[in-house]
């Protein structure tokens, strides 16, 4: 697995979540919606699809599950997934965030192409993002699509004018991306500067994904101002002895510079698609 993981900078594993589980996290899910519309949900909790009517239901994001509801907090601290990530990052892991991502049926967001480590700057890049597909995920309801090697790369530019887009503004060569097509319980482990995006649900299908990552101890956050408590609220040590050092790459570590407080990525990309995300 790590070697797969390195070279590829992603890995894929089947079945990894019995179906028993897997319907028992969508049951969580709807019982999180529940009652939440555009005009009036937990905004602290929730992020709604803004292409909706006030009364719309379709929710496109669920900050934290893995804090704040039991039943994700014990898949996050289960031995079967901490195994697999530290035969990743070693023995000593930071659990660092969690969220789950809608795509709701003909409206799902479109996500660009990022790389992860360009929101969150670490002193090291050992930083993996684990997926869980929570239904059959293809490229008609916007599986996700990476690019096989390019994680070894660097980091790619995400800037324009100096401010940070939360995409991409470099070329992206497309003819080289994956689609990565799985059935539900499917897990993807994903390194940190893999270059990714997944495409809007046009399909009459949900594709619901659960998303955490996990640092290596010693993969300490660099300082981005009021935004690094923020980012850092939900962090926890998962397994194996807080680090007293940390470690640091060599080679360059881009610091994004946000135009403007953000919800998510979704608002900052839209911004930028719009011509936006840049001083006021």
């Amino acid at each position: 697995m790590r070697e797969e993981y390195e070279r590829q900078g992603y890995c894929v594993r089947e079945g990894f979540l019995p179906p028993a589980e897997v319907a028992a996290l969508r049951e969580e899910i709807e019982r999180i919606c529940e009652g939440a519309t555009l005009a009036r949900h937990d905004a602290a909790r929730l992020e709604m699809e803004p292409d909706q009517e006030p009364g719309g239901t379709k929710v496109r994001r669920i900050y934290e599950p893995c804090t704040y509801y039991e039943r994700f907090r014990r898949l996050s601290d289960s031995s079967r997934l901490l195994d697999a990530v530290e035969e990743l990052l070693g023995p000593n892991l930071t659990f660092h965030y969690s969220k789950i991502n809608m795509k709701p049926p003909t409206i799902g967001s479109v996500v660009d192409w990022h790389q992860d480590l360009s929101y969150y700057p670490l002193t090291n890049t050992d930083s993996v993002s684990i997926l869980f597909y929570l239904d059959d995920a293809d490229r008609a309801n916007g599986c996700l699509q990476v690019i096989p090697g390019a994680h070894r790369e660097g980091m790619l530019d995400h800037t324009r004018d100096g401010w940070f887009q939360g995409r991409i503004t470099a070329p992206v060569d497309e003819s080289r991306a994956v689609p990565l097509e799985a059935a539900a319980g499917s897990v993807i482990f994903m390194h940190c500067t893999m270059p990714h995006a997944s495409a809007p649900n046009r399909s009459s299908r949900a594709r619901r994904t659960l998303i955490l990552s996990y640092r290596a101890a010693d993969a300490f956050p660099i300082y981005l101002g009021d935004m690094t408590p923020r980012a850092e609220a939900h962090v926890r040590q998962a397994r194996g002895e807080p680090a007293a050092c940390a470690r640091c790459s060599p080679g360059r570590i881009p610091i994004p510079r946000y135009p403007r407080e953000t919800k998510s990525l979704y608002e900052l990309q839209e911004l930028s698609r719009g011509g936006q995300a840049g001083a006021r």
